[in-house]
């Protein structure tokens, strides 16, 4: 059985942004910047480490209790930062990584937990799923690690998760924020012509 005490949180916070035209994870929505909803949502699930892949950003997870890796080169795609969590993960002997984005600020503590009650052990592979396709949060055993490591380009784990077992929930809580329109429909979500108002 898998459990949050056993396990690495990887959040995966070094994307460049480009369709997004600007750094995303620092734009404000509600009381903090987009990065941190994820942070706060999880902030109680005791993870045996958390860890921050990160590139060019001005946010100090590091203050919020999270191991700060710097991904030299996001250019060569997420796998690359998921290789960077996941050689950490292994070196503080996690027997799992899951694996976050922090452009997913909808996330909930309580879809984590039934990710690992979907768990089964070292093989694990647990996605999230909108009912469609699947997608992070996902959670991986160590069995896996190999796997990830192995990994190329912007795919990520995507092939992965695929064939794993999927935990449904509210398309509205795996929304990612890809672009300035994706950001604004959100707002709008929330009653705000823009934050701040």
């Amino acid at each position: 059985m898998l459990t949050p005490e056993r396990t690495a949180l990887v959040l995966l916070a070094a994307g460049h942004s480009h369709r997004f035209e600007g750094d995303k994870l620092s734009e404000p929505f509600l009381d903090k910047p987009l990065a941190y909803h994820v942070v706060t949502a999880l902030e109680n699930v005791p993870f045996l480490t958390r860890i921050a892949v990160v590139s060019n950003t001005g946010l100090d997870f590091g203050a919020l209790g999270y191991q700060v890796e710097p991904n030299p080169d996001p250019s060569l795609g997420q796998a690359r930062s998921l290789c960077h969590g996941v050689t950490v993960a292994k070196e503080a002997g996690a027997e799992a990584v899951l694996v976050a984005l922090a452009d997913m600020p909808r996330v909930t503590a309580a879809h984590v937990y039934r990710m690992f009650d979907a768990a089964d052990g070292a093989g694990t592979i647990v996605a999230s799923s909108d009912g469609v396709q699947p997608r992070p949060p996902a959670l991986f055993g160590r069995n896996m690690f190999d796997d990830l490591l192995d990994l190329e380009g912007d795919e990520g784990a995507r092939q992965l998760i695929k064939r794993g077992h999927h935990v449904v929930t509210s398309p509205a809580e795996l929304v990612d924020v890809d672009t300035r329109a994706d950001l604004e429909k959100l707002r709008k979500l929330y009653g705000l012509e823009s934050d701040g108002k």
